[in-house]
């Protein structure tokens, strides 16, 4: 049995529904900002805030590996965003080689062998059940503006020329590699589970990322945006990109939550 029309959280989230996207869009930064606020006085160690990031996006990779491991079915997932974010992950692990190899290198390196898996089980064990007709969103749109921002706008750092492109392109590129999942599922109108867990991780994931830059950015009273050596424009242009893909997931998370609190195991997309 499901749960009643009158419980707290069904008639929270009808309340939600009610109003306009104005409300709607305001009480989203309200909590953002509440959830802000609280990690700035719980973590102390900003670098913290990737490490978690990283570890969240890996572990939403971990719940498909499960998904096509027990249910031998691929329906639901984006094989393009899994190319993008494998993309992004080879080059931004052969940047922190270069650069300074630490934790987030095995972190990168964990989730790039978990996605290159998904990549060979979607492409190979489980085609038939790719809806490649769903999965329509060309690449070259995300790759190509990526690629452009990268060789105009990129850190100004002590490590080699080349280098400091790729790693901007790492960022343009991830703050756009959901996007073919997002059009797939919004074509499909129904979401399984475990994809809906795997973007809801990413959302989660990317908000942590975010959060890293905007209190950074607070606690130097903006001089953060411009610090010297790193060019005027690349800090601004990276806390832009990580805030783009935030606002992408926010509104899936919204309906993720109120799908998961009112107990249905399925998402349907809004028209």
């Amino acid at each position: 049995m499901g749960r009643k029309r009158s419980s707290p959280v069904n008639v929270v989230f009808g309340w939600m529904r009610r109003r306009s996207v104005t409300v709607k869009t305001l009480l989203g930064v309200v909590i953002a900002l509440g959830c802000l606020v609280g990690l700035k006085f719980v973590v102390k160690d900003h670098n913290h805030f990737f490490i978690a990031s990283e570890a969240i996006h890996a572990a939403g990779i971990l719940v498909l590996i499960y998904k096509l491991a027990t249910q031998k079915s691929c329906s639901g997932l984006s094989l393009k965003t899994q190319e993008l974010t494998a993309l992004f992950l080879a080059v931004r692990l052969v940047c922190s080689i270069i650069m300074e190899a630490d934790i987030h290198t095995v972190l990168d390196f964990a989730t790039l062998i978990s996605t290159l898996w998904l990549l060979y089980m979607i492409r190979f064990k489980l085609k038939s059940t790719y809806i490649k007709e769903l999965d329509n969103m060309p690449l070259y749109y995300l790759v190509v503006p990526s690629v452009i921002l990268a060789a105009i706008i990129h850190p100004y750092t002590k490590h080699i020329y080349i280098s400091r492109i790729l790693w901007a392109f790492c960022v343009y590129l991830e703050s756009v590699s959901v996007l073919p999942q997002l059009r797939l599922m919004q074509n499909a109108k129904m979401i399984e589970p475990f994809t809906s867990h795997y973007v809801f991780a990413l959302g989660v994931a990317r908000f942590l990322a975010c959060a890293h830059w905007i209190i950074q950015v607070y606690e130097t009273r903006g001089r953060y945006l411009f610090l010297a050596g790193s060019g005027y424009l690349w800090f601004p242009m990276a806390l832009l990109a990580e805030g783009v893909q935030t606002f992408i997931l926010a509104d899936f998370c919204y309906y993720y939550i109120k799908s998961f609190m009112g107990g249905q195991l399925l998402m349907r997309m809004p028209i």
